[in-house]
């Protein structure tokens, strides 16, 4: 592979994925009925980019999330990390995986482990992968917090997630992201549960982080503006399918699709002319 090809090569590759669940019997059904939560889904996700994953709760946008960091596997297609299949991986491969793919969840009161210090949080996935011994990943805490906007590290550094803001904790979450040098992070509605003026300064850390440490991002949401301000590309998601792909100053001012447009206009103060 020649150096321009290799530049090319998108960092996360969703090629066909199909994800089903199958529904639980109970006394009123005769059988098994099969959920389609994702239906042929196919995305090329840049590196060093902010992708946005657009659509209302249910649409599937979630469950791209979840199969990217690997908790759960497709139905049927391939995802490639980097142009290499990553389906069914296990043992120390996925574990490199892992890695490589890290995730911010949502509500950052649920999770952070309450029982856990700060400092025992973000250092539990160094322990895990065996980098550096006591004193390198104290450093190596104290440098993240930094970065992450908790400062000085030293003030949280033994501090239990009881006493710290839902902006603070959510700062945490991506302490812990970011710790491994991963090349992806999934950020799944990370500003959802904080007030307006905070989710600002948590996307202007993701464009810091993103700069700093050349990270590329998949930020899922329901919010177009937020999506607009943070993200390069949008895609659109509705009942588990893409409707619409595109630049996000082009998906938000010129929405093709009837979809995109009732989340548009369903917005308050936020219309595609603007």
């Amino acid at each position: 592979m020649t150096e321009e090809q290799n530049i090319q090569t998108p960092i996360i590759e969703l090629n066909g994925v199909t994800k089903e669940y199958s529904s639980k019997k109970n006394f009123l059904s005769k059988g098994e009925t099969n959920i389609i939560a994702l239906n042929n889904i196919s995305l090329a996700i840049q590196k060093k980019e902010i992708f946005g994953l657009v659509g209302q709760s249910g649409s599937g946008k979630t469950t791209i999330g979840r199969l990217l960091v690997k908790l759960e596997e497709p139905t049927k297609g391939i995802i490639k990390l980097n142009g290499k299949p990553t389906n069914k991986l296990k043992g120390k491969a996925l574990k490199h995986y892992r890695s490589k793919v890290q995730m911010i969840f949502q509500d950052p009161y649920q999770s952070l482990n309450p029982h856990l210090s700060i400092a025992e949080t973000i250092i539990e996935p160094l322990v895990v992968n065996k980098i550096g011994n006591a004193l390198t990943r104290r450093d190596k805490v104290l440098e993240t917090l930094e970065i992450a906007g908790l400062s000085p590290g030293e003030d949280f550094f033994h501090r239990y997630p009881h006493q710290l803001s839902g902006g603070q904790r959510q700062r945490v979450a991506v302490a812990r992201a970011i710790i491994l040098d991963p090349d992806f992070i999934v950020a799944d509605e990370p500003t959802s549960m904080l007030d307006a003026t905070i989710a600002i300064q948590l996307f202007q850390l993701l464009l810091d982080i993103r700069k700093k440490f050349k990270m590329t991002f998949l930020f899922i949401t329901h919010n177009l503006a937020a999506a607009r301000y943070l993200c390069d590309r949008i895609a659109v998601i509705h009942n588990g399918v893409i409707v619409e792909t595109g630049s996000a100053d082009k998906v938000i001012k010129d929405p093709q699709h009837p979809y995109t447009k009732k989340l548009i206009l369903a917005q308050p103060g936020f219309n595609f002319k603007n």
